[in-house]
């Protein structure tokens, strides 16, 4: 694959384990610039006067509602900023497309319109579409006069997308293929023009179609009854002799597997900036209850139990926010030094996906599973109103929890995490054995007795541990493999125990590089308050890799090993204490007096 390169100092895929980060490299949303400032206010305006006021609607699905906000949104541009121009498109960086899903967070329902639409909808286009298709699609995607849904989802293939049954055979005079299967859960399908369609060639070589609403014998379910996302369209689509003319093969035949999975890279990464943006509209939702709420003669935000879940809130959003502006900009970064290479727009998008894979399944978990965390803890702040469905706390709740199931369910991305860092090591991208076998030289010798200096010395000494407890747990479980102890594809726990750490480290580590960055700055609440996000971060994050850690070496290593191991976990969990209780009532107490999230 091509190589991201460049004067900066930017760190390959998957190499944040090996290598440090540096502050000067890494992108923070507070330095958006004028430009993008204003495109925020736009998407906040359209969030405040279109999409809010109409929730309700939305939810019943009333007066075709989400397909008249698509329009809407392409008429304002808002589908086209990440295509290229020659199709009416904006071409807009990586971290203003990253913003406009921020703002647009806290929209429910509608963002599952609005993402299935300008991601898994035209990207397939865009990715791997003849120039005739792009021409032909692409442009009416953009103004919202088309709209797209995606089908890859059968009755009996769900995270194994390639055991699909629906098929696709060639006509006798080979002008035409016909489509016979089943697709479900498809979002987008009650409105959409165009399907994105995958099926096997003879019911073998695993396909990509695009499939137009008029085709005859493309016929549509009722719309599911839902858990949440209710204002979404989702039904089954069916594929009853629908005949597709031969030039409406997406990319090569037999390859519609890089289609589905390359395509979903990016759709992780943008569904963790929507659940970051929604999470923060949840938290200030809480902070306005918590503050208004009076039990006992005293506003709730005064009792210690509500200050822990504020300030756990913000903590825990604050890290998916560092490391997903973090990797927005890695993403551009890596897609300027493609097109300097002599790649077009579409190629370097997708490499650029492709690169970060490991970055975007990484968001995707931490960003799913922290706006559960948030509108959870929203919903019990509220007590009974919270459960009641006059209130928004509760929608939120319901329609938060499918972003854990779909864009490769968080199980699936944990697995794929650590088996896309081995195949990189495989294949030489990334040099683990090195470092590895420095770790275990470093737990021959002895330790050092000296504490690191500096404003942030322990905060940078623990990221250097956290990334050797990975390598000692996951180079120890790699060796178990090799002297043919151990089977990993069959020792899940253990993947997902290394996949933990590797996502706290992440996270961590972007929390420090923003901090650092931050110094000196103008922000809207004092350092300190910074440092307490922080400091409980690190905290507490030492505490459940330890754990992973633990659980993991315990899972396949004994005797002298495991105490070797234990040994080691020891030395490399040297994070000083932290007085956390204050730490999160020095949090809150900002926030009580913002009256919102105002990190």
């Amino acid at each position: 694959m091509t190589t991201v390169a460049g004067e900066k100092n930017v760190l390959k895929g998957g190499e944040f384990i090996i290598k440090d980060c540096t502050v000067e490299d890494t992108f923070i949303p507070e330095e958006l610039n004028e430009e993008q400032e204003m495109i925020r206010k736009m998407c906040l305006d359209f969030l405040e006067n279109e999409i809010l006021p109409n929730a309700e609607k939305i939810e019943a699905q009333q007066d075709d509602i989400a397909p008249r906000l698509v329009k809407k949104m392409g008429e304002m541009g808002l589908l086209g900023t990440h295509m290229p121009e020659s199709y009416g498109g904006m071409a807009l960086d990586t971290n203003t497309n990253t913003l406009i899903c921020d703002v647009l967070g806290p929209s429910g329902s509608f963002t599952v319109s609005f993402a299935a639409h300008t991601g898994i909808g035209m990207l397939p286009i865009l990715y791997f579409g003849t120039d005739a298709q792009k021409e032909k699609y692409l442009p009416g995607l953009i103004t919202g006069d088309l709209k797209a849904c995606y089908c890859l989802t059968e009755p009996g293939s769900g995270s194994d997308a390639l055991a699909a049954k629906t098929r696709a055979d060639l006509s006798e005079d080979g002008k035409t293929y016909v489509l016979n299967g089943q697709k479900m859960w498809i979002s987008n399908a009650g409105f959409a023009d165009i399907f994105i369609v995958f099926a096997k060639v003879n019911g073998e070589k695993f396909t990509g179609f695009v499939v137009e609403r008029d085709t005859q014998g493309l016929t549509l379910g009722a719309e599911e009854k839902k858990l949440g996302i209710k204002g979404s369209s989702t039904r089954q689509v069916f594929f009853d002799n629908a005949s597709i003319p031969a030039e409406n093969v997406l990319g090569e035949i037999g390859k519609g597997h890089h289609i589905a999975f390359n395509v979903l890279n990016i759709g992780r990464f943008k569904l963790a900036a929507l659940c970051m943006g929604g999470a923060k509209r949840s938290i200030t939702t809480a902070v306005k209850y918590a503050n208004e709420r009076y039990q006992f003669a005293q506003p709730i935000a005064n009792f210690g139990a509500i200050q822990y879940k504020l300030a756990e809130q913000v903590i825990r959003n604050f890290a998916v926010e560092s490391a997903t502006y973090r990797v927005s900009n890695l993403l551009e970064e890596a897609k300027n030094s493609f097109i300097e290479q002599g790649m077009d727009y579409a190629k370097a998008t997708l490499e650029a996906a492709e690169e970060y894979s490991i970055e975007c399944s990484i968001l995707k978990v931490a960003g799913s599973e922290v706006l559960d965390y948030v509108v959870d803890e929203t919903v019990q702040i509220h007590g009974g109103i919270g459960y009641s469905e006059e209130y928004s706390p509760a929608r939120a709740y319901r329609d938060s929890r499918i972003n854990r199931i779909y864009e490769g369910t968080n199980e699936i991305n944990r697995l794929l995490m650590v088996d896309m860092l081995l195949r990189k090591a495989l294949k030489g991208e990334l040099d683990l054995i090195g470092p590895a076998w420095a770790v275990q030289k470093e737990l021959a010798s002895m330790p050092s007795m000296s504490r690191p200096d500096g404003t942030y010395g322990e905060e940078d000494a623990a990221i250097k541990d956290f990334k050797k407890i990975l390598l000692m747990v996951a180079g120890a479980a790699a060796k178990q493999q090799m002297d043919g102890q151990l089977n990993l594809k069959e020792e899940q726990e253990i993947l997902m125990n290394v996949s933990d750490i590797m996502i706290d480290t992440y996270l961590a580590e972007s929390i420090l590089t923003r901090i650092k960055k931050l110094e000196g700055r103008e922000t809207k609440v004092d350092q300190s308050v910074y440092s307490d996000i922080l400091h409980v971060f690190m905290h507490d994050a030492q505490a459940r890799i330890a754990k992973n850690a633990l659980d993991a070496l315990a899972s396949f290593a004994e005797g002298d090993l495991l105490k070797v191991m234990t040994m080691g976990l020891k030395r490399f969990t040297k994070y000083p204490t932290v007085n956390v209780k204050l730490a999160r009532r020095n949090i809150t107490a900002v926030m009580r007096e913002h009256n919102e999230y105002c990190f």
